[in-house]
């Protein structure tokens, strides 16, 4: 009776005693409320810890997945510029190629010239 008055805050000296069997009634009635109160206590934390596991994972698999964009970004641009450098190649290389074709019938039609004529007959 005197713990039951000192947590409802009045003054515990001026309780009268009790019988026996109503003592142990009180003693019988804290004691499963103090379980009672413990139990759902623990449920709570746990709960609680369970959530923020919960919560920790999803954060992580969210930071991968991000991570994981990133690094297919990073990826595909890589891949974009190095098309871009052989789009921007290929048409220098038409060019040097159409260049060589000239080069070449210029040659041709320099040989052509520069063969002696033969003298007619």
């Amino acid at each position: 009776m005197r713990a039951k008055m000192r947590l409802l805050g009045f003054n515990a000296e001026a309780v009268k005693p009790l019988n026996e069997e109503a003592a142990a009634d009180l003693g019988a009635e804290l004691l499963g409320e103090a379980t009672i109160f413990l139990l759902a206590c623990g449920c709570i934390v746990l709960e609680y810890w369970r959530q923020r596991a919960q919560q920790r994972r999803r954060e992580q698999q969210q930071r991968d997945a991000w991570g994981e964009m990133r690094d297919e970004v990073e990826r595909l641009g890589l891949a974009l510029e190095a098309l871009q450098a052989q789009v921007q190649a290929a048409p220098q290389q038409s060019a040097l190629d159409e260049l060589r074709a000239e080069i070449q019938d210029l040659r041709a039609h320099i040989r052509r010239q520069d063969k002696p004529k033969e003298p007619r007959a």
